[in-house]
């Protein structure tokens, strides 16, 4: 494998949709859900929902850029959230479930903001992206029971009526970027 690895920091409103997804991706290595982006140390859960930390719930994903580029990611990262909705995503309403890239580098910050114009001048939404594009301050690892909550929670109703779908979207979709699974 290629020792060569990035980061990418994103926020699409609930942590458990980013991450079920992104733990599909050929080319991505982890996936941790946090809070990214507040200004308060060591944030709970319980204050980012809330609301008054200033933290955006959402994951970190460490991958291979020699396997899926950035761009890819935030091609995927588009398809499954709605970046035209400020601070909610669905019934999740609130500053902690906005839309966010949180750029590790000036080459991300760049492809971030001509996905955006590109995507904006297809216009494939009716409104246009709201999607913050901001360098990353901070990110603090979720509480332990948030990691891997889809993979440990499949059948709760939140995880059939929202992640699932969610995950279905990005299989169907993108098949190109699907890791190999085993038999």
């Amino acid at each position: 494998m290629n020792n060569h690895v990035e980061t990418a920091t994103l926020a699409g409103g609930c942590f458990w949709c980013l991450e079920a997804v992104f733990d599909e991706v050929k080319g991505v290595i982890s996936v941790d859900s946090g809070y990214a982006n507040g200004h308060v140390p060591n944030p709970t859960y319980r204050a980012v929902c809330n609301g008054t930390t200033g933290y955006a719930e959402a994951v970190r994903i460490t991958f291979d850029p020699t396997v899926v580029s950035f761009a890819d990611l935030l091609n995927v990262f588009f398809a499954i959230h709605d970046p035209t909705t400020l601070n909610r995503q669905g019934a999740d309403a609130g500053t902690q479930y906005r839309s966010g890239i949180y750029y590790h580098s000036a080459e991300q910050k760049d492809t971030a903001e001509k996905a955006i114009s590109e995507l904006n001048a297809r216009r494939i939404w009716n409104s246009p992206i709201v999607t913050e594009v901001e360098a990353i301050k901070d990110f603090y690892p979720a509480e332990d029971y948030h990691q891997e909550y889809f993979v440990r929670n499949g059948s709760q109703p939140y995880c059939q009526a929202v992640v699932a779908p969610k995950v279905a979207k990005f299989r169907k979709h993108y098949l190109e970027l699907l890791k190999k699974q085993m038999a």
